[in-house]
């Protein structure tokens, strides 16, 4: 656990800070008279439930709140100084700044790392030519040469692995894990005086999220020697806090709870709020699986391979870039299989496989998947579709699953259109709002859109968009991984209630072994998209039996 600060020179600081949206009766604060501040060199973390304002907070330096915001009060940037040159600049207020000098202070003095990288990088560009750009912006002089050289570097710094392959690759070639290193990388491109990290390590396994962790103190250390930075870290993961944080800042519904040293406010919160936050941890509340439980879902030999980006011949066969290698299951009745494995392990890979969602002419499938009996890979189209409201997924990026152009109604309603079209207006809005009080929201959100939620409320639309339609069989994709502890804990509850009311079976896949602790009767390994270990989860946790599986566990402290 970090210990107290002891002195850190002013370098971000929000004085009486407010955001709020609409006028007069109908102003709603998201920020509420904020103070706070991050000194050279500290490290702050700010933690508090989804809709809590971290994110919009994080947002302000840069001046990329959402339109139609309202901001107040003033966020002072630290004075600059050069010691070569003797010079140094006092310290300015962002908010008065005009949007041309902000845009100056961008990348260069503050660096942003996104919490949805699929949206913040440019699907049109190879994440290293990204990256060699922001390299160029901070050295204009530099040879292109150099410039990808210190791209690739950068890669391999955050934990990319075959960075000089990797560089050449697009985004949606890279996993979830993947495409959040590269979005760090480019924020460390310039190396900048304060670094806000919204959600940086929500992608990443356990035992790359310390690594992640590590390398941020590791730059920050190196960065002494240039006047220093910052790092302000939006996070609902409190046990990176416990290890990174000099010190926390609680918010909750926009208001400032408490902040104090990390050891202090985990140790003895002094907020009733605070409190309930540091304790909210997964339970482990799940039915056995009935003895005679029928198997929904079967994969027997499953595989799956790309064409390796890099082979260019016409005359030769391509050879093939494998990332699934004969993984085989069963999932009955009433029962969970978690996933686990480290970022580009092939658990997605797997989730989309048996959905038949690979979408990817390039993909070949080998093996077979049975779904409630049915060769999958066998159905026709319209014999695929009838079964579909039984198998049913929820994503791991929310916003990039979300319709933009729809409303929380439509996008919830969407699937009984497809699957119940007889029912009535009426009938159709009673149970998307029955689904909206079981993930908790309530009837104000049915005629908003995804943009006007946090990255948690999203996810909570796209798991009542799933549940809705009453499936026998769901493949949660990181489920949890945009929600904070107290939310997760709730969502958790509910899905192990629907399980046992319904008889549902899921197929988790989660970086989180907590997660996957409470809810999986069984859990699976996969390490370069092979199954290393698979058994009964307890026993497992317990007693892994490969090195890999309890370098896992020891990283995530469940051992």
């Amino acid at each position: 656990m970090s210990s107290s600060p002891q002195s850190f020179s002013p370098l971000l600081r929000y004085q009486d800070f407010s955001i709020s949206f609409g006028s007069g009766r109908r102003e709603k604060f998201a920020v509420h008279h904020l103070d706070l501040e991050i000194g050279v060199g500290e490290r702050v973390a700010l933690v508090g439930e989804s809709g809590s304002g971290k994110t919009l907070t994080a947002l302000a330096p840069l001046r990329l709140e959402p339109e139609g915001a309202k901001v107040t009060g003033q966020i002072w940037w630290g004075g600059k100084e050069d010691v070569q040159k003797q010079t140094s600049r006092a310290p300015v207020d962002l908010l008065s700044l005009p949007i041309e000098n902000i845009r100056e202070i961008r990348g260069r003095e503050i660096a942003m790392v996104f919490q949805e990288p699929m949206t913040a990088l440019n699907p049109l560009f190879t994440v290293g030519n990204q990256i060699v750009e922001a390299v160029q912006v901070y050295q204009p002089l530099i040879s292109k040469a150099d410039s990808m050289a210190a791209a690739i570097e950068l890669l391999k710094k955050t934990g990319i692995p075959e960075p000089e392959t990797r560089f050449h690759s697009y985004p949606h070639q890279l996993s979830g894990g993947q495409r959040q290193r590269a979005m760090i990388a480019m924020a460390l491109a310039c190396k900048p005086r304060l670094l806000i990290a919204d959600e940086p390590t929500t992608a990443l396994d356990v035992s790359l999220r310390l690594q992640i962790l590590d390398l941020l103190k590791e730059l920050q250390e190196e960065a002494k020697d240039e006047g220093g930075m910052g790092i302000l870290l939006i996070t609902h993961d409190l046990n990176l806090v416990k290890h990174f944080a000099h010190r926390v800042a609680v918010l909750n519904q926009g208001n400032l709870m408490e902040v104090g040293a990390t050891k202090q406010v985990f140790g003895h919160p002094a907020d009733p709020y605070t409190r309930a936050l540091v304790n909210s941890q997964p339970v482990r509340e799940i039915a056995p699986v009935m003895p005679l439980a029928p198997v929904l879902l079967k994969a027997n030999q499953l595989s799956v391979s790309y064409p390796n980006s890099q082979s260019t011949s016409w005359f030769k066969k391509q050879a093939r870039h494998q990332v699934l290698r004969k993984v085989s299951f069963e999932l009955k009745q009433g029962q969970t299989i978690g996933v686990i494995g480290e970022s580009g392990s092939g658990k997605t890979t797997l989730g989309m496989a048996v959905l038949g969602l690979l979408g990817d002419s390039m993909a070949e499938l080998t093996g077979e998947v049975d779904v409630l009996g049915y060769a999958w890979q066998a159905l026709k189209s319209v014999e695929r579709r009838a079964l579909r409201s039984s198998l049913q997924v929820i994503f791991q990026d929310p916003f990039g699953s979300l319709s933009p152009r729809m409303n929380v109604m439509q996008i919830i309603s969407e699937g009984l259109d497809v699957h119940f079209p007889k029912l009535s207006v009426a009938e159709r809005e009673s149970r998307v709002l029955d689904m909206l009080r079981e993930v908790g929201l309530d009837r104000t959100a049915l005629s908003r859109y995804p943009h006007e939620f946090s990255g948690g409320q999203r996810q909570r639309i796209a798991i009542a968009r799933a549940l809705i339609l009453r499936p026998q069989i769901l493949v949660l994709d990181e489920p949890t991984s945009a929600l904070d502890v107290s939310i997760q804990k709730q969502v958790l509850a509910l899905l192990s209630e629907l399980q046992k009311k319904y008889n549902l079976a899921y197929l988790l896949i989660s970086h989180d072994l907590a997660v996957i602790r409470a809810m999986s009767h069984e859990v699976m390994v996969l390490k370069g998209g092979k199954v290393v270990e698979f058994g009964e989860t307890e026993a497992l946790i317990q007693n892994p039996r490969q090195v890999y599986t309890r370098e896992l566990f020891t990283a995530a402290e469940l051992t």
